[in-house]
């Protein structure tokens, strides 16, 4: 199997996270250290590329970065932390689902609005109880 090499510049590229956050991340232990080439500039691989898609998946969803730090460490630690890592995750998830319904709540308030100021231009007026 071929491993690629990437920049920084690819990575940032292809990560969508800017050189910044790769470093920050770096530095508090989200990612490993980066392999450096001859000259000491980073070079990244395909796994770096396939834990920062992780990585941005979990604060997409709004996992906290002390919680991702946390997993993180399970990673490293290996396959004894695996039951903690499921563990982890799946209350992530709940909260997930939670923040998810609670949006789509707000949403439905939302386009109650918009059905209101769409009537409201046509003439139709339609009760809605807050202005």
């Amino acid at each position: 199997m071929t491993t690629m090499d990437y920049s920084p510049a690819q990575t940032v590229e292809m990560s969508g996270f800017s050189l910044d956050t790769l470093r920050y991340y770096e530095r508090i232990g989200l990612i490993e250290p980066v392999r450096r080439a001859a000259g000491g500039h980073r070079r990244y691989s395909d796994d770096d590329l396939g834990w920062l898609d992780m990585l941005r998946c979990l604060r997409g969803t709004g996992m906290p970065i002390a919680q991702m730090q946390t997993f993180a460490e399970l990673v490293r630690d290996g396959d004894g932390t695996v039951a903690e890592r499921l563990a982890l995750l799946e209350e992530h998830d709940a909260s997930v689902e939670a923040e998810m319904a609670r949006l789509i709540e707000l949403r439905r308030k939302v386009r109650e609005k918009i059905a209101y100021y769409r009537s409201h231009l046509r003439d139709e007026p339609v009760e809605c109880v807050h202005e």
